[in-house]
């Protein structure tokens, strides 16, 4: 019974944590909620890095309707910190407060955490209950785990196309492949993901403005723009240099561009940064370090086919949402991968755990990258 009622309220827990979604990072997303005698009492989750984290809000929330915490239970979908950090420690605020019992659902990887959370009150005579609906826990915040133990963000391979695979209809020029209600998921999907990346080609030729839009009353946020121009050879002009957005445009050039040249845009808001190239273009894993670096989770790269070959050529995505719309465009479009063949069906990567949805009657397939099959 006790199974049944822990996986009840971690899926509570989980519902609050998704509401921090594309807004907690370089945090996770947590949820927490609290429980006496098989009743919610109160629930919180971690909206903002820098703010109080889910326990610490779920706690609040209990204390202002007048709960009394002591020999309650929480439920998390994380384990709590048990240390100062941008915010004080949630195991502090569990045993101040005599909670009886803990619920976790994922172990936290974080170097400052990974266990010392959970020993911390067992020791200080708290039940802890570990591992209730991980792999859920688990799945909602795949790109925090990824960026905590590797530095990187999550990447994210996102394109529109028709049935025979095709970007667009004719070469240089833009080309809707999907409907309006895709169109609607793609800009979900954005507001969920801290940057978005595009190649110079996807500029040149659809001048996209890469913010987020959404319908009716929700509310969106637009994602960090991540440009690459090897030579920095796109026109001042492009609509996405010239935006009223709270994020920022960060255009990625080889080291061998001039200082004089990379004042092309001088607009607030936009960003040249220089990384190493070669003959095949930027260094992606240099350009990876570096959103990293600037506390980047997710990346949704949106295209072109070159710069989607040249990921997943080097194993660099981790994720795959495409869009097919019900029609065929014929040879004279970009082709998804354009200069990439896997050669075999063993070298090929594979989409594993997809999920599929059917956004105006059209297809959205979504998986995880396995490359385990490649040489």
């Amino acid at each position: 019974m006790e199974d049944s009622e822990d996986e009840k309220f971690m899926a509570l827990a989980l519902d609050e944590a998704k509401k921090g979604l594309g807004r907690t990072s370089p945090n996770p997303c947590v949820g927490a909620v609290i429980v006496r005698d098989g009743r919610l009492l109160a629930s919180g989750w971690h909206k903002k890095a820098g703010t109080p984290h889910a326990e610490r809000n779920a706690i609040a929330n209990a204390l202002a309707a007048g709960v009394d915490l002591q020999g309650a239970v929480i439920y998390v979908t994380l384990e709590p910190c048990s240390h100062t950090g941008r915010t004080p420690p949630c195991c502090d605020a569990l045993i101040k407060h005599h909670f009886s019992r803990v619920v976790v659902g994922m172990g936290d990887p974080n170097p400052l955490v990974n266990g010392r959370g959970i020993a911390l009150l067992k020791g200080a005579g708290i039940e802890v209950t570990c591992g209730v609906l991980e792999e859920e826990c688990r799945a909602i915040n795949r790109p925090f785990l990824k960026y905590i133990t590797t530095g990187r963000p999550w990447m994210i391979m996102k394109a529109g196309l028709s049935l025979d695979g095709r970007l667009n209809y004719k070469r240089g020029e833009s080309g809707w492949m999907t409907g309006g209600e895709s169109l609607h998921r793609v800009h979900q999907i954005r507001n969920c993901v801290d940057a978005i990346m595009v190649g110079r080609g996807t500029v040149a030729a659809d001048d996209p403005s890469l913010t987020t839009r959404l319908q009716g009353e929700e509310t969106g946020k637009d994602p960090v723009r991540v440009i690459l121009d090897s030579h920095l050879s796109l026109s001042a002009d492009r609509k996405v240099f010239h935006l009223e957005s709270d994020a920022p445009t960060l255009v990625f050039c080889g080291d061998d561009v001039s200082e004089e040249k990379r004042r092309f845009v001088t607009r607030p808001g936009v960003e040249v940064c220089s990384v190493e190239s070669d003959s095949r273009g930027l260094n992606l894993g240099l350009v990876l370090d570096e959103l990293g670096r600037r506390e980047i989770c997710s990346v949704l790269v949106e295209g072109g086919g070159a710069l989607h070959a040249t990921l997943l050529g080097r194993h660099l995505y981790d994720e795959a949402v495409l869009f097919y719309g019900l029609l065929f465009a014929g040879d004279g479009g970009i082709p998804l991968l354009e200069g990439w063949s896997a050669g075999t069906r063993g070298g090929a990567p594979h989409i594993s755990a997809p999920e599929y949805e059917h956004p105006g009657g059209e297809l959205m397939i979504r998986g995880l990258l396995d490359y385990s099959r490649c040489p």
